[in-house]
């Protein structure tokens, strides 16, 4: 039996709209599946080296929950270059400035590090509360 390979003008044509719910899921957890969509390797026509993957739109992410004690312990930090320039934000806080931030950092680094991730990434929306302007689309709930 011939292994089938994936063309990108078929994929384009069965890209879906999907929509989850953050609320109350544990952050690893919701990452892991929505790469995974992101990725399109929840289809059967997935090929490693096309693009297969879906949109996918994440609501209510300021509801996203963390296990543990990790709000206060687990931190984010960045750093510029310069001496003295390390920077570093706990869950927590980024929780209530920026929770959209949370989840897509979380989703960006489950994604392969290649033109191809930064494309799947650019099909991530990522919002606060449950509004979003992706009502056209027709997406589909999705309970992960």
């Amino acid at each position: 039996m011939k292994s089938y390979q994936a063309k990108p003008a078929e994929v384009e044509a069965q890209r879906a709209w999907l929509i989850v719910d953050a609320a109350g899921k544990p952050l690893g957890r919701l990452a892991t599946e929505i790469a995974t969509r992101l990725r399109g390797k929840h289809k059967p026509i997935f090929t490693p080296n096309v693009d297969c993957g879906d949109y996918v739109i994440v609501i209510n992410a300021g509801q996203v929950a963390l296990t543990g004690r990790k709000a206060e312990q687990k931190k984010y930090y960045r750093h510029s270059g310069y001496p003295g320039s390390l920077r570093e934000l706990s869950y927590g806080y980024l929780r209530e400035r920026k929770p959209e931030f949370m989840v897509e950092l979380a989703v960006r680094r489950m994604l392969p590090k290649t033109v191809q991730g930064r494309q799947q990434f650019r099909r991530l929306k990522v919002y606060a509360t449950a509004a979003h302007p992706h009502a056209g689309q027709q997406p589909t709930e999705v309970s992960l």
